[in-house]
């Protein structure tokens, strides 16, 4: 965590704090409460204390910001990679309230704000961000959307921000959320891509979708069709797209109708480390029935191997910085 940051969409991350708890299935696997249970702290659930940092921490995005002018740059920076930003909690008030102090004194760094509570998005930020022209051309807000209920519930609170960038974070991506095309599906997730202003800059629209799967040893499978329609949704609204990563499982080959088109799609296959798994999420063991066509054989191949690739090549799309 923090300078030069690993994570493919950002340059840096910053913590305002440590801790947060689960609002809903995105977080069951939750790589941050893990990481800090391994570091000996118990800092997840309601009632636990949350991590602070000193001076030295909250210094650090001021140097960011200094070496971004210095080169003629713009750099991200993704805020509350550890915890929720807008989390309800008053020992958070002043951090929060530093925090904002922060981000007007970096002008060079974008903030990306993503959070799985957007309806506290108007009530938690600087009251001047939500008039006219008042909300910050470096602050990026984001609501994390890993299945239609979580699109529909978060998504409207994103758009209703007079920001000039909004995002959606879709990993880990749980069911097909975008749809196939002509879908209700697919007319519901573009809904949230489609501006109500004829010019720019101003938008109540998404500008950037970064999609990903699930890593780790409880990783959930994600069909390959799933990413598929997010991507081409986007491409038909000029919403910049992002796949971040298959995660722990590799799509290895789709399955057709016929019975040797599985069999010759499993030869070679660890079936211990493998499933199929149809285009509704239903996961099916090798050797118990034939799969409904349009599944897709995966293997538990781990982050790396499985690689960013997808249809051949990586979709690393960043929205063009708007002032």
């Amino acid at each position: 965590m923090g300078a030069n940051s690993k994570i493919e969409w950002t340059h840096h991350t910053f913590n305002p704090w440590w801790g947060c708890v689960e609002p809903s299935p995105a977080c069951d696997n939750c790589y941050a409460r893990e990481f800090a249970k391994r570091l000996g702290f118990d800092i997840w659930g309601k009632d636990k204390p949350r991590r602070f940092f000193g001076d030295a921490h909250w210094n650090e995005p001021l140097k960011w910001d200094r070496a971004a002018a210095a080169v003629g740059e713009r750099h991200r920076v993704f805020c509350a990679s550890m915890g929720d930003v807008l989390e309800r909690r008053d020992d958070l008030k002043s951090h929060r309230a530093r925090l904002w102090e922060l981000i007007a004194r970096t002008p060079n760094l974008d903030w990306l704000l993503l959070t799985k509570r957007a309806g506290n998005f108007r009530s938690l930020v600087p009251p001047s961000w939500m008039a006219d022209g008042g909300w910050p051309v470096n602050v990026w807000p984001g609501v994390t959307v890993e299945n239609v209920e979580q699109l529909q519930l978060r998504a409207p609170d994103l758009c209703k921000l007079p920001s000039l960038q909004k995002f959606l974070s879709m990993e880990p991506l749980l069911e097909d959320v975008a749809g196939r095309p002509n879908t209700e599906a697919r007319e519901l997730f573009t809904s949230f891509l489609v501006s109500g202003f004829d010019e720019p800059p101003f938008t109540d629209a998404v500008t950037w979708v970064i999609a990903g799967g699930e890593s780790g040893h409880k990783a959930r499978p994600a069909h390959p069709d799933w990413y598929r329609h997010v991507r081409d949704a986007c491409h038909d609204y000029g919403v910049s797209f992002h796949f971040k990563q298959w995660g722990e499982w590799a799509a290895i080959a789709p399955i057709y109708h016929e019975n040797d088109d599985y069999e010759a799609a499993i030869d070679g296959v660890d079936e211990r480390r493998s499933l199929t798994l149809d285009r509704g999420g239903v996961e099916w063991a090798d050797g118990d029935g034939q799969p409904p066509p349009g599944s897709w054989l995966l293997e538990r191949v781990g982050k790396k191997a499985a690689g960013r690739e997808l249809d051949g090549r990586t979709w690393d799309d960043i929205p063009a910085v708007r002032a």
